[in-house]
């Protein structure tokens, strides 16, 4: 029996070797974001240091394991690699990054720890910690530094993996002098460098314009790096309502959120000579005038209340850019503003910002190619022998963009369908199960009613429910269709 197994294990480990050789490097990678709060911890002689320690320890011993098995094998990246490798990386990441969270402080659970990670990852934001403000300096930097990782993930994902899958909008990404949909996969390396650097420069003016505006050190670098990467982990259990009482840094926290929320390859075209890049993206600017609508829809709503102008409008547009840009901080409990603003905040669950952005949900272009789609087809109604073409972004729609919008929507809405379906056989009533599936697969973070609205959290959850919500924040930030091509039988044959 053994010498059956040892050819196939052979035979697997060649054919798998390029996955494993990398997925070890960017353990490593993790490894190495773990030093920093580790050396802080230590600088403070605090006890959760040895957590960090150990699981820096753990890491590296599977990165030592990794290499030595894959030493002599090239890096030769086939696309079916890349799809594998692109699902194991993100759940192997976030089982090695709960680790400071099982062995420090909260030691949590395996399975709130895995959640925690997974929301960080993801940039969720969705989070079971009570008490955040007890926990470590080095806790609270961990949890921002997964955030930021996870936020310059999504970004070179986009960029490199799913224009396969013809499912992203990066195919959408054209200009006159520039048609980047057919230059993407040649010039990874250059944009994904450039990519982080504008990611890193970004951050740090958070940071820094944070700092001058009245917020802790401290606070200042975890929500610098959480807005950029549209995550909201936040060093307080009031989430940013805990700066609630100081309008600029809600104004700038709105800025930030905003700008992790643009497609990142428009400022790497605005830096090299088209500085209009940003305004003359159609998605870009469906996105602004989605937003303007409703902050001046629900800004009237609030004022007819009896707030005044300038609070109503600071919260409003604090609150209704975290939940497009699927950051989900919370700088107040909108669920009390009223109905229409509970139905206003379900509904913008499911936007998102733009493709090749930090953000999760749906991306806005998917919603205007679907509008082009409408008109079209109301065309062809009125004059049925006319041809119609379809443009978005002054280029015709492909049959492959179109069709990878169709079904990249209808897996999004069965996804959500599914999982609230799960959670509401596992005793959630129906709010608490729908605002989950859907938050989770938008990688918002908070949902809506008493126990997950933006006041409470996701600790008291059977975990089941949170094994189920972790499923559905991976899919959502690995846009679907990513996973589900593993589970198909073509996807395996030779």
């Amino acid at each position: 029996m053994a010498s059956f197994r040892l050819p196939q294990f052979r035979h697997a480990l060649v054919s798998w070797a390029p996955v494993l050789k990398i997925l070890a490097v960017l353990w490593l990678v993790l490894a190495s974001f773990m030093v920093l709060p580790w050396l802080v911890l230590m600088l403070e002689q605090d006890p959760d240091a040895w957590a960090f320690g150990w699981s820096i320890l753990i890491v590296m011993s599977s990165v030592v394991l990794g290499l030595v098995l894959t030493q002599r094998v090239p890096i030769e990246l086939k696309p079916r690699h890349m799809f594998v490798l692109t699902t194991l990386s993100w759940v192997s990441i976030c089982g090695f990054a709960s680790l400071p969270l099982i062995l420090g402080a909260p030691q949590l659970s395996f399975t709130d720890a895995v959640f925690e990670s997974v929301s960080a990852i993801t940039t969720t934001g969705s989070t079971i910690l009570v008490g955040i403000e007890r926990l470590s300096d080095g806790l609270k930097l961990w949890r921002g530094m997964m955030q930021w990782l996870g936020g310059i993930g999504i970004i070179v994902m986009a960029i490199a993996i799913l224009p396969f899958l013809k499912v992203g909008g990066m195919r959408l990404f054209q200009t006159e002098s520039s048609d980047w949909s057919d230059k993407v996969m040649p010039r990874t390396g250059g944009i994904a460098k450039a990519t982080m650097t504008v990611y890193g420069g970004l951050t740090l003016a958070a940071m820094i314009s944070y700092w001058l505006g009245g917020m802790l050190p401290l606070d200042a670098v975890v929500h610098g790096m959480t807005s950029l990467a549209t995550g909201g982990f936040a060093n307080s259990d009031a989430s940013f309502g805990a700066y609630a009482d100081k309008p600029l840094l809600l104004w700038l926290g709105s800025l930030f959120m905003l700008s992790g929320a643009l497609p990142f390859v428009l400022y790497i075209r605005s830096v090299r000579g088209s500085p209009t890049a940003l305004w003359c993206d159609q998605q870009v600017r469906g996105l602004l005038w989605l937003l303007l609508m409703v902050i001046a829809l629900l800004t009237g709503y609030l004022i007819a209340q009896g707030r005044s102008a300038f609070d109503a409008l600071t919260q409003v547009t604090f609150n209704v850019v975290s939940v497009v840009t699927t950051t989900g901080y919370a700088s107040d409990d909108y669920t009390l503003w009223g109905p229409l603003a509970v139905t206003a905040f379900f509904y913008l669950t499911f936007v998102g910002g733009c493709s090749g952005s930090t953000s999760g949900g749906m991306k806005i272009f998917r919603f205007q190619v679907a509008i082009v789609m409408l008109f079209n087809q109301l065309r062809f109604l009125v004059h049925t022998n006319g041809v119609f073409a379809q443009r978005y972004n002054g280029s015709v729609l492909t049959d492959e963009v179109v069709r990878g919008v169709v079904a990249f929507s209808f897996f999004f809405f069965l996804t959500v369908a599914g999982l609230a379906l799960g959670l509401a056989m596992l005793g959630l009533d129906f709010v608490t199960a729908l605002s989950g599936a859907a938050t989770a697969v938008a990688n918002v973070g908070p949902g809506l009613g008493d126990i997950i609205g933006p006041a409470g959290n996701f600790a008291t959850l059977p975990d089941a429910a949170k094994w189920l919500l972790c499923a559905g924040m991976l899919m959502g930030r690995l846009e679907i269709l990513t996973v589900l091509v593993l589970l198909t039988p073509m996807f395996w044959r030779k």
